[in-house]
């Protein structure tokens, strides 16, 4: 069994448990629930393409940063410029919270990304109930019916979708329904990462989506190289989170890619 697979089976458990807690009655009446939504494509085609990411912990690294404060740091990303800012929501593995997401939808007005590993639409109302703008779909995880389904359902409440892929095996979960794809270039089997993936997958992915490229990107050659293969959103997180000032880091990163 995969990390993937462990994954995705204790957040099967989790959905259930969830689904016990909480109704879909009673998400429908948050705060957040019927705010529209901010539109990913036009905030990345506006802005500096970079989707800043609040992660606290991961596997493969362990903790990260768990000092900083969510709505800091993403008044901080908002602040230097970034297109979009990423929250992980997943608790067990990445230390993440609703909470945190929360706390960054209130300080901020750029979409918000609910990363997290949605395998049932109860998580997409889950998502717009704590204010965020777009869901990630990972094809890994999903079947390209459960894909779709799930891409359709999101655009329906309104919810941008980010659909992930690692590989060529994953190209027919691309849909009409989804926003943009992005290719990570860390392989969530074995954690190892190349972003060689991205220039490999570029041109087989239609020019109507936005591409994204994903993880292992911490230099602006690396985004100057990549924009060349047709990518415009670049989603960035352990290389600002783990220093003292993630806000800081990344208003200069922005700063001095805007410069070349």
């Amino acid at each position: 069994m995969t990390i993937l697979d462990q994954i995705n089976a204790n957040k099967r458990k989790e959905i259930e448990a969830s689904k016990k807690l909480v109704s879909i009655s009673e998400l429908e009446g948050s705060v957040f629930f019927h705010r529209k939504c901010t539109s990913l494509k036009e905030a990345i085609l506006k802005n500096s393409g970079i989707i800043a990411e609040f992660k606290r912990k991961s596997p493969s690294k362990g903790i990260i940063n768990d000092i900083v404060k969510p709505s800091e740091v993403a008044k901080g990303y908002s602040d230097a410029g970034v297109s979009a800012i990423s929250c992980l929501t997943d608790t067990d593995y990445f230390g993440g919270t609703f909470q945190d997401l929360m706390d960054a939808r209130n300080v901020v007005d750029i979409p918000v990304l609910r990363k997290d590993f949605m395998l049932d639409e109860y998580q997409l109302i889950e998502a717009k109930s704590i204010g965020a703008d777009v869901i990630l779909l990972i094809a890994s995880s999903l079947s390209i019916k459960e894909t779709h389904q799930l891409s359709k359902s999101a655009k329906d409440l309104g919810l941008n979708v980010l659909l992930e892929i690692h590989d060529n095996d994953e190209l027919d979960h691309i849909n009409e329904y989804c926003d943009a794809v992005g290719v990570n270039n860390r392989n969530l089997k074995t954690f190892e990462v190349n972003i060689d993936v991205s220039k490999r997958l570029s041109n087989q992915i239609p020019d109507d989506f936005i591409k994204v490229s994903e993880s292992g990107i911490s230099s602006i050659d690396a985004i100057q190289e990549l924009k060349t293969y047709g990518f415009t959103g670049f989603l960035i997180g352990e290389n600002f989170m783990k220093t003292e000032n993630p806000g800081k880091a990344c208003k200069d990163f922005i700063k001095n890619l805007g410069g070349q």
